[in-house]
C-alpha cells in the first residue's frame, strides 16, 4: 500500500471508529491487539504510519461493522456507496444491484 493508500486506510479506520463510538484503545483490544499496545498501534494505522494487513484490516472492519473494502476506497462516493450496501438487507442489495446495472446498461 502506498503511503496516499495508508492515509486513506486511516482516514477511513478513524471515521468508522468514531461513529461506532469507539476510542482507539478498545478498538484494538476488540480486534485482538495486546492492551498495553492496543491505543498506540490504531493511532499508528489512522496516522498512516504504521501499513495494516489484510488480514487484520477484515478484523477491524468486523469490529466497526463496515465492509473490508470501505478502507480501501480512495473515492469519497465509492466508500458511502460501500457502506450503504453493507448495511442494507439482501433484500435491497439485490435492488441496488438491479439499479446500478439498469443505470449503467448500453442506452441508458
Amino acid at each position: 500500500m502506498s503511503e496516499a493508500g495508508n492515509n486513506v486506510f486511516g482516514g477511513r479506520l478513524k471515521e468508522a471508529r468514531l461513529r461506532a463510538e469507539l476510542s482507539q484503545k478498545s478498538l484494538g483490544i476488540a480486534a485482538g491487539l495486546d492492551a498495553s499496545v492496543a491505543s498506540t498501534r490504531i493511532n499508528r494505522y489512522e496516522l498512516g504510519v504504521h501499513k495494516v494487513d489484510y488480514p487484520f484490516a477484515c478484523r477491524l472492519a468486523a469490529e466497526l461493522s463496515v465492509p473490508t473494502a470501505y478502507f480501501f476506497t480512495d473515492d469519497d462516493a465509492l466508500a458511502t456507496l460501500i457502506l450503504l450496501y453493507g448495511q442494507a438487507s439482501k433484500r435491497a442489495r439485490a435492488r441496488m444491484l438491479a439499479a446500478a446495472r439498469e443505470i449503467s446498461s448500453p442506452g441508458t
